[in-house]
């Protein structure tokens, strides 16, 4: 005869609730990561190859810009300035009340030629001219790494700062890509807006 002191074992409802339960939480906490934290992001084209090639996944810090300036050579994804439901990710360039151009494939900032050479060393450079543009106060000059293949900045104009969604930190998928990706700097310390 069974003891009555006995507690019964949880039969499979109860069991199925705390499942649910956790998984629940956990739902939860990931779209709380996912809003403030960090984002997963796939890379559709090859506009910022050699960096970023078709197919790779990255995650990004959606919170890093809330406390410190973007910085040129960062690579941004952003809401797509011409349709807020695209996110775009390319280079950041020119930082607001700058000026900058383009001219014989040499970029130029405030009239100094770019010596970085993950700038002046792109992909395919062969960019048509153009003329100095000078950056908003709240915008971004932005252009892809494989400059044949960019739709950017040389295009559409400026990324307004409320568009930056946050900086590409690292390639998590294919696991044989898997790196950081780099900060860039200038004259040997960053630009900051």
């Amino acid at each position: 005869m069974a003891d009555k002191n006995n507690k019964k074992t949880p039969g499979w409802k109860s069991e199925l609730l705390e499942w649910l339960k956790s998984l629940a939480v956990a739902f939860i906490l990931a779209m709380f990561i996912r809003a403030f934290f960090f984002q997963a992001f796939k890379i559709p084209s090859s506009s910022m190859e050699p960096t970023l090639k078709i197919g790779d996944h990255l995650i990004a810090n959606k919170l890093v810009y809330r406390f410190q300036s973007p910085r040129r050579g960062d690579v941004v994804i952003f809401k797509f300035p011409g349709d807020g439901r695209r996110d775009f990710v390319k280079r950041l360039i020119g930082l607001p009340g700058e000026t900058v151009w383009i001219s014989n494939g040499q970029i130029y900032i405030n009239g100094k030629e770019t010596t970085e050479p993950r700038i002046t060393n792109r992909r395919y450079f062969n960019f048509e001219n153009l003329p100095p543009v000078q950056v908003p106060g709240d915008g971004l000059f932005v252009l892809g790494d494989n400059s044949l293949n960019s739709y950017d900045s040389r295009y559409w104009g400026f990324v307004p700062r409320k568009n930056l969604i946050g900086k590409a930190l690292f390639i998590y998928w294919p696991p044989w890509r898997w790196r950081m990706i780099s900060q860039l700097e200038f004259s040997g310390r960053p630009d900051y807006c």
